[in-house]
């Protein structure tokens, strides 16, 4: 019998029900994250706020172990997030967090800030424009744990201001990680850069990781971490383990489509402009008197220029 309402939420409210039956039971396999053994490389959390390159970043370590280790790509998983398991849903999902993984080092995803992370590991963030990740954000909830078209953009506000299972509001976590970016444990792009220079991005991200790739290994993380590629294969990356949670305790069918990888990206101007302004005062208040940026635009050049030149 189905828990929870037996269906999608329709609205905010409805969704904290869904969830807590979701989280309701025992969980016999569940093992929260453990420090690596001695003697292995630290972890690597790839930790990017929601719908900030996340699902792009876990496929591009993925296979830049892969490769390094086996001389091939691996695309045989059902959920890149088995691959890259988060604590934060661990627990709902029955995760053992210290399961063996398939190449070193060990892979783990999150949308945490710093001061809330292991210390001690490694650290990836890619940083994206606060307009930019608010659509996609809806996109994301709209059809799967919302009801489709039951929330407008603007009904929206307080799940993107929660920043979803176990993370922190958009400007906690970009003020955290903007903190770090001269760090030696952290490697922090922004989305659209490293998205535009997926190449130079494998390079950088390899290097991070003390992982050697000659040019046919490059082709092959290219490749595979590219939109037309990962759209192909979007059933990989589409939440197929919390879909099948979602039907076995909520009734809801698991043929739906979270929109992690989209055809398209999505757009800053698809944006209510009295929402976009809502964020540039929260940005006004928050964001510039700590990074001296107006706006992300500003903020993201400087992240750019660190990276080096387009390629």
């Amino acid at each position: 019998m189905a828990g929870g309402l037996g269906r999608r939420a329709h609205s905010p409210e409805e969704m904290i029900v869904n969830m807590g039956a979701l989280m309701e039971g025992d969980r016999p396999n569940h093992r929260s994250w453990a420090p690596p053994p001695e003697g292995s490389p630290r972890d690597v959390f790839i930790t990017s706020w929601g719908k900030s390159g996340t699902t792009m970043m876990q496929q591009m370590f993925h296979q830049i172990r892969m490769v390094a280790a086996t001389g091939a790509g691996d695309m045989a998983f059902d959920d890149i997030s088995r691959m890259t398991p988060w604590e934060d849903t661990a627990f709902m999902l029955d995760l053992d967090m210290t399961m063996p993984q398939r190449a070193a080092p060990r892979g783990f995803k999150s949308h945490r800030e710093y001061e809330r992370l292991p210390a001690g590991q490694r650290y990836v963030v890619t940083l994206r424009d606060p307009r930019e990740c608010y659509v996609s954000f809806y996109r994301f909830f709209d059809g799967w744990h919302i009801e489709s078209g039951a929330l407008t953009l603007e009904q929206f506000w307080p799940l993107f201001m929660g920043g979803g299972p176990g993370g922190c509001d958009y400007w906690t976590h970009l003020l955290s990680w903007w903190a770090r970016r001269d760090e030696e444990d952290s490697l922090v792009a922004s989305y659209r850069w490293a998205a535009k220079n997926r190449r130079a991005m494998i390079g950088r991200l390899a290097d991070f990781l003390e992982l050697a790739l000659d040019t046919a290994q490059v082709d092959i993380v290219e490749e595979m971490s590219s939109r037309t590629f990962m759209h192909a294969h979007k059933d990989r990356f589409d939440d197929a383990m919390m879909c099948a949670l979602m039907e076995q305790r909520l009734g809801i069918p698991a043929d739906s489509d979270s929109t992690k990888v989209q055809a398209e990206g999505s757009r800053a101007e698809a944006l209510p402009p009295a929402l976009a302004e809502r964020l540039d005062a929260i940005w006004a208040e928050r964001v510039a008197p700590v990074t001296g940026h107006a706006d992300f635009a500003s903020l993201g050049r400087e992240l750019d220029e660190r990276m080096g030149p387009e390629v």
